[in-house]
């Protein structure tokens, strides 16, 4: 099982990062203010952080892998420092950026999954 779930991580991540890359914007998470267009097709339509969710599949994996409840605990702690200190502040950029669209957006397309 752990395996499946690591590919499908690594699947998801790729693909979402080749979105970003046809879209020509930036892939950069420490400069989200370089982001030039907003991407909402594709896995995006889904998830408005699939490469997220693909490094908490990672996680997850990782914890099954080796048959360990704490890497649980490990992958909550990613959820909320994810969310507090880099999905929020880039959302509010988002939101500056591109307005009415991406709140539209936030409204449709769930932040994880």
């Amino acid at each position: 099982m752990a395996k499946i779930l690591l590919l499908c991580a690594g699947l998801i991540g790729l693909v979402s990062l080749f979105q970003f890359f046809r879209n020509k914007t930036t892939v950069d998470p420490m400069n989200p203010e370089k982001v030039n267009q907003l991407v909402t097709s594709g896995l995006y339509k889904y998830s408005r952080n699939p490469m997220y969710l693909a490094l908490l599949m990672v996680l997850l994996a990782l914890g099954l892998y080796l048959g360990n409840a704490f890497n649980t605990l490990v992958a909550a702690g990613f959820v909320g420092y994810m969310n507090r200190f880099q999905i929020i502040p880039e959302e509010r950029i988002l939101l500056a950026r591109f307005g009415k669209d991406f709140k539209s957006y936030q409204i449709a397309t769930r932040r994880w999954f």
